[in-house]
């Protein structure tokens, strides 16, 4: 097989951080000998959430076996996941904001039809739908667990108890039509297409204050794993996880 040399969009200090979070895990759990170093596990690990490296190929660059690949990225994303912050910590940076964006998106999976439950009517294919609380200023701040993607924004946002946190902390919130009716600190625009007046320049200048939400769904979108999961989709709660927290640390 041929092997060619690549490279990661990240800084050495993510892999640097992320290795010395498994060397701390290793001693913790009284690890012994491994085929890999903390340092070439963290870069295993990035490349698979980073570009999207499937486990054969990553097996066949690193010279280990596709199932040992399988256990030290599952126990890395796990570690991650672990470190992801909550809604309620997450409330902690949000009340220091002058406002927040809400926003919704579906992360596509390797379902097939019969799959019903996966299946989004809006975006016509199979996928997990993600919630995400993002800064005025686009970055990411918080992304909720996945659920399957035929689950309305509006519901996916109330499963979370995203409206109830936001209402409690009196915190302005901006989104989309779909969570019309959520909570009266969710901001969201007129419905229909013929608006006139102050109706169509409320619903313009609420499109430029909320169109900074979708660079958050872009950059939890730049990690090229979630862009066709093709893992368990009970897994796919811990993948994100894992990518907020690597986000986050960047």
């Amino acid at each position: 097989m041929l092997v060619y040399p690549s490279a990661i969009d990240l800084s050495s200090r993510t892999l640097q951080r992320l290795a010395g979070l498994l060397a701390g895990h290793r001693r913790r759990i009284g690890s012994r000998w491994r085929r890999l170093t903390c340092g070439r596990q963290a870069l295993l690990v990035l490349a698979h959430l980073r570009c999207g490296d499937t486990y054969a190929r990553l097996a066949a660059g690193f010279h280990i076996g596709i199932a040992t690949v399988y256990r030290y990225i599952r126990e890395t994303v796990d570690l991650l996941a672990s470190l992801a912050p909550t809604l309620e910590q997450a409330m902690d940076t949000v009340r220091r904001k002058a406002y927040v964006i809400l926003d919704g998106t579906l992360l596509p999976i390797d379902r097939i039809a019969a799959d019903r439950p996966y299946y989004s009517g809006k975006k016509k294919h199979h996928g997990m739908n993600v919630q995400i609380l993002a800064d005025p200023a686009g970055p990411l701040i918080w992304a909720s667990d996945a659920l399957p993607g035929a689950t309305h924004d509006l519901t996916a946002a109330r499963t979370h108890d995203i409206p109830a946190a936001l209402t409690a902390d009196d915190i302005k919130c901006w989104a989309d039509k779909a969570y019309q009716g959520a909570s009266p600190s969710i901001r969201v625009p007129f419905r229909g297409r013929n608006l006139r007046g102050w109706r169509q320049r409320h619903n313009r200048d609420h499109a430029k204050i909320r169109s900074l939400g979708e660079r958050a769904v872009a950059i939890l979108k730049s990690w090229r794993v979630l862009r066709k999961l093709r893992c368990n989709t009970t897994r796919i709660t811990a993948v994100v996880r894992a990518v907020v927290t690597l986000e986050l640390a960047i």
